[in-house]
Formats: C-alpha cells, sequence, structure tokens
C-alpha cells in the first residue's frame, strides 16, 4: 500500500510541475490550479505514504524519482535539451534511489 501511495505521489509532483511550467509565472489560471492541487495532493499521499514508509526512503524515492521524471519530460515534450551529460545525470539520480532503497531493506 505505501507503496501505491507513493507512486500516486509522485505522479501528482510530476504533474503539478509539469503545469508550473504552463502557467507561465502563475499567470494563466488553468495551469495554476493544477500546480496548486498537484502539489497538495502530491505533499498529502507523501504524508500517508510515512505512516508504512521511512522517511529517507520515501522522500529519496519521491525527490529522486520525480525529478527524473520531470527532467525526461522536458527533453521529450518540451524541447529541452538532452545530451549524454544530462542522461547521465538522471541514470545517476535513478541509481542513487535504488542504492537507498536496498541499503533501507537491511
Amino acid at each position: 500500500m505505501g507503496y501505491g501511495l507513493l507512486a500516486a505521489a509522485i505522479a501528482a509532483e510530476v504533474t503539478a510541475t509539469t503545469a508550473m511550467k504552463y502557467s507561465e509565472g502563475f499567470t494563466r489560471l488553468w495551469p495554476s490550479l493544477i500546480t496548486l492541487a498537484g502539489y497538495v495532493l502530491a505533499f498529502a499521499l507523501l504524508a500517508q505514504t510515512l505512516k508504512t514508509l521511512s522517511v529517507g526512503t520515501a522522500y529519496a524515492i519521491w525527490a529522486g524519482v520525480g525529478t527524473a521524471a520531470v527532467a525526461a519530460i522536458g527533453v521529450i515534450f518540451m524541447g529541452e535539451s538532452g545530451n549524454l551529460l544530462k542522461v547521465a545525470g538522471i541514470a545517476l539520480i535513478i541509481a542513487g534511489v535504488v542504492v537507498l532503497n536496498v541499503g533501507g531493506a537491511h
């Protein structure tokens, strides 16, 4: 259950961050409202996740996967540059999350 809630929290955070890009500095109503609702939902779900997962593991996964997903969305859908260095950075984030998750299991 905890990992399902965490996945939903990540999805809400990624949606909110993506909407923030389209809010144009919070000057567009709907993307701004989606940003606000997404972050409220993301934190509410993350808070529920912390009932069953350790804070360090949950936050590392939430932040790492969210960061990697938003970076990938930027490259794939928003025309941001996608070079080898950026791909390596995303891979390192994912590797760090995996190491923290494995280390937390002992």
